[in-house]
């Protein structure tokens, strides 16, 4: 610990007494300063311990004494060491009232001890005082250098927290929480969650100083990584606030968590051809093969049930049909998710990724993300085990994106930048169906484009009606093209074939309840529909060409 003035006065070679302030002895001495200005106060930092001989002070003066004292402490002047046998054989009442009024610890500094010896002593206190917390930061260094190489994060945390006399926690890129050291820490270090990702929001490295829920403690936070996104969050409470020594350690800490959480590039690189390999080999049919490339690294995904999922970014400005019925309600989980979606504006694919990553890390599972083509053509096909964390966090990601389009969050409402995500998912697949499921993932994906929607899922597009699928644009085209001869022999008065059709068909072509229908007599609606063949050249005996015009018939509906 740092000197202070108890440890001056038990000090052999200084003979220094107590004149006044005895119960004020235990505050650290930062440095020592000699000065007999009148004020010296202007160049006082404070934490000194002043030496005088009042060569220029009135010190039998009372009121200017106490007038000096009083400038002194609100200097933060820690105490006063007064030679006597110099100018005065021994201290002034005046300077030893004025000292005890303000609570000053006065010293008496004998003839026979310069005041070089007690500069010395103080200097030689502080350097032995920063080699103990160097040496101690070492060692700390070492301690946790050793736990990360054993134990992983986890180890390195529990170590931290041990060297400061506190807890630590290491919250992922989402900003949640990932490890914490002791355990009991967890629940504090939730309730942090919030100033992580205020910190995250910060140009990196970034840090901040809070004051510990209820106060409880005090809580450093620090970003980890090299990159300008953070991949992660340290955060260090303790009950006051750290040392030399302690310090040292945080800072060793940090650098060994980001060396853990970021990875070099070469690394990523390879793992991301690997990932890219396993995939072409399951489209290509060769799931036995893919198994034995993807190893440890993704083997475990692949022996349960997994899905497929292909986003792309889509442009604001193509058109879109928004389903009214599709406005999604966020739940806590996808609350959180909110905050990286709007982050990743500009780089939806970036943001997916980062998500997707870090469920998968939190939970323990394998995920494999494969980036593919670049600029417009750009997509990303993941691999997630079904049911997942991953899965889930996707989900999650694409219902926060959902409702900020379609203004269920009000703040967020049309906020979204020049590029959105699309995201199609498939159904459950194994190896041998991955081909099967891409493809599901890609149809998903382009009804999902079709629709205005953020996610589509391939199960939806099953469960669902195929009518909302005739919205589309060419199929309209189609259906007018199709009727166009039957509206125009309708426009003329000669007839009303398009409604006589649709009955038929809708009747099954039970000729006496559609002729019902239209209130006509069935041998009117059988000469109609024998208009309705000749005029379009296709005979209504075909299933193919009943179908074709039904389908028409609903693409053009005004109901």
């Amino acid at each position: 610990m740092p000197p202070t003035l108890a440890s001056l006065l038990h000090h052999s070679a200084l003979k220094l007494t107590v004149r006044a302030g005895e119960d004020r002895l235990d505050v650290p001495v930062r440095w020592v300063h000699a000065s007999e200005l009148a004020d010296p106060v202007p160049y006082m930092e404070g934490g000194e311990l002043l030496l005088i001989t009042a060569l220029k002070l009135d010190a039998e003066n009372p009121e200017s004494m106490q007038r000096y004292v009083r400038r002194l402490a609100g200097a933060g002047v820690v105490g006063l060491g007064f030679a006597v046998g110099v100018n005065y054989e021994d201290i002034p009442e005046a300077l030893v009232d004025a000292a005890a009024q303000e609570g000053m610890p006065l010293l008496e500094v004998p003839r026979r001890t310069p005041f070089l010896a007690i500069s010395k002593a103080v200097s030689a206190a502080i350097a032995a005082d920063q080699y103990r917390a160097v040496t101690a930061g070492f060692a700390a260094q070492r301690e946790l250098t050793k736990q990360a190489l054993t134990d992983g994060p986890e180890g390195l945390l529990a170590a931290l927290a041990s060297q400061v006399d506190g807890w630590a926690a290491l919250y992922d890129a989402s900003g949640a929480v990932v490890a914490t050291a002791p355990e009991w820490a967890g629940r504090r270090a939730a309730r942090l969650t919030a100033d992580v990702e205020r910190l995250r929001e910060r140009p990196a490295p970034a840090s901040s100083v809070v004051g510990g829920p209820e106060n409880e403690d005090r809580v450093e936070l620090h970003t980890l990584g090299t990159g300008r996104r953070p991949r992660a969050a340290l955060a260090v409470g303790t009950a006051a606030a750290l040392g030399t020594a302690e310090r040292y350690a945080v800072h060793s800490a940090i650098a060994l968590l980001t060396l853990t959480t970021e990875r070099s590039r070469s690394l990523q690189a390879a793992e991301a051809r690997v990932g890219a390999a396993v995939l072409r080999m399951l489209l290509a049919g060769e799931p036995d093969h893919a198994r034995a490339v993807a190893g440890d690294l993704y083997g475990g995904l692949l022996d349960a049930p997994f899905r497929v999922i292909v986003a792309e970014a889509a442009s604001v400005s193509a058109a879109r049909v928004v389903d009214s019925g599709s406005r999604v309600a966020l739940t806590k989980a996808s609350a959180a998710v909110l905050v990286a979606a709007s982050e990743a504006s500009g780089d939806p694919l970036g943001g997916l990724t980062e998500i997707v990553e870090s469920a998968a890390a939190r939970a323990g599972e394998a995920v494999l993300v494969v980036p593919e083509g670049e600029g417009d053509t750009a997509r990303l096909v993941v691999l997630a085990a079904d049911g997942g964390a991953a899965v889930d966090a996707c989900a999650d990601y694409a219902a926060a994106l959902e409702a900020a389009r379609t203004g269920t969050v009000p703040e967020q409402a049309g906020s979204a930048d020049e590029d959105e995500l699309v995201v199609g998912l498939s159904a459950p697949a194994g190896p041998i169906a991955a081909a099967a499921a891409y493809k599901q993932a890609e149809q998903a994906l382009s009804v999902a484009r079709r629709r205005g929607r953020v996610c589509v899922e391939h199960e939806q597009m099953a469960a669902g009606s195929v009518l909302p699928l005739l919205a589309d644009d060419a199929v309209k085209a189609f259906a007018d093209g199709l009727l166009r001869a039957l509206h125009e022999h309708d426009a003329t008065g000669r007839g009303d074939l398009v409604a006589s059709l649709r009955a038929w068909l809708s009747r099954h072509g039970q000729w006496d309840a559609a002729a019902a229908d239209l209130g006509v007599h069935r041998h009117t609606l059988r000469y109609r529909m024998r208009r309705v063949e000749e005029i379009l050249g296709r005979s209504l005996d075909d299933a193919d060409v009943r179908m074709e015009l039904w389908l028409a018939l609903k693409a053009t509906s005004t109901e």
